[in-house]
């Protein structure tokens, strides 16, 4: 698949998740297959204000191809950001269309701009004539009905390189299931690469997203959560292969990203951050509802090296 002059070695894409893709989880993702990953979105406006927590969430992971994702509602705003050096780093540009929390969609963000798509063009606009990088844009089915096609379709014309379409409505959020239905019909509106997202979780659920609606490549991110090598069982299915890790070598990945994100954010921030992705490593396995509070009281490096061990041994 190739977004613009971009290529990618695969279909499968790790969805951008605040609080979760950070820089550390991006290269463990991309180790196991993923082709291109998404940073967690960041805000046009919170870097105007030249804030360094925004700045911080901009941390390449240094695995190409690989995106920045950013969100606003002011299309100078946007596009003047796009100039700092913080997106050198990335070779594509990602604008959030699509998320439906409500602290971003009150201020007229993320999937709000579905609302008005002469703003939303305006926007892609301005952010494709500020920078030689492919444009992309993510967004959902639509509002509260379904018009996806057609907004990709003036994005399209706006000068974006690639659409990602949510399968579900801002007013759905997360519940029901991602229609397909969506898109497929995205994908018979536009001659740009169009990339599925929601309710992948596997093997069979990306087969069939792919051969029903035509889209280029498939976005995976809940399904992703504690779990990085989702992206290695699929390619082996897809592949008519098998891939499995053993409960020790799942373990080794869990030791390695919290030994990583010290590395990369010091011990406090680290254990902080490492306890919801404990929780999501061991989901499933023997015993690990009897230690969700061990989990959550983790403070240093011993604290979790010693938890690592007691998850080995109860192998």
């Amino acid at each position: 698949m190739k977004i613009k002059n971009v290529f990618l070695k695969n279909k499968l894409i790790l969805a951008p998740m605040a609080g979760v893709t950070d820089s550390v989880y991006r290269k463990i993702c991309y180790d196991f297959g993923a082709a291109f990953t998404v940073t967690e979105m960041v805000s046009a406006k919170g870097l105007f204000y030249d804030s360094n927590a925004t700045a911080e969430l901009l941390a390449p992971s240094n695995t190409h191809p690989e995106a920045a994702q950013i969100f606003g509602s002011c299309p100078e705003t946007m596009a003047q950001q796009l100039k700092n050096p913080v997106f050198d780093a990335f070779d594509v540009i990602d604008i959030n269309m699509g998320c439906p929390a409500r602290k971003i969609i009150s201020n007229g963000e993320g999937s709000a701009l579905m609302k008005d798509l002469p703003l939303a063009k305006e926007i892609v606009s301005a952010c494709v004539e500020s920078t030689d990088k492919p444009v992309t844009v993510k967004i959902r089915a639509g509002w509260d009905s379904v018009y996806a096609d057609k907004f990709a379709f003036g994005l399209e014309e706006a000068g974006a390189s690639a659409i990602t379409v949510h399968g579900r409505t801002t007013t759905q959020g997360y519940s029901g299931k991602a229609s397909l239905d969506v898109i497929k019909a995205v994908k018979e509106n536009v001659s740009i690469p169009v990339i599925g997202n929601g309710d992948v979780s596997g093997g069979v659920s990306c087969e069939k997203m792919l051969s029903f609606t035509g889209c280029d490549a498939v976005m995976i991110g809940r399904a992703a959560q504690g779990r990085p090598w989702i992206f290695a069982e699929i390619l082996a299915f897809l592949q008519c292969e098998s891939f499995s890790l053993s409960h020790q070598e799942k373990l080794d990945v869990a030791l390695k990203h919290g030994l990583d994100l010290i590395d990369a954010k010091g011990e406090h921030t680290a254990m902080l951050q490492m306890r919801k992705h404990i929780a999501w490593y061991t989901h499933g396995m023997k015993n690990a509802a009897s230690i969700r509070n061990g989990i959550m009281n983790i403070k240093t490096k011993e604290e979790f090296i010693s938890l690592i061990e007691y998850l080995r041994s109860l192998d």
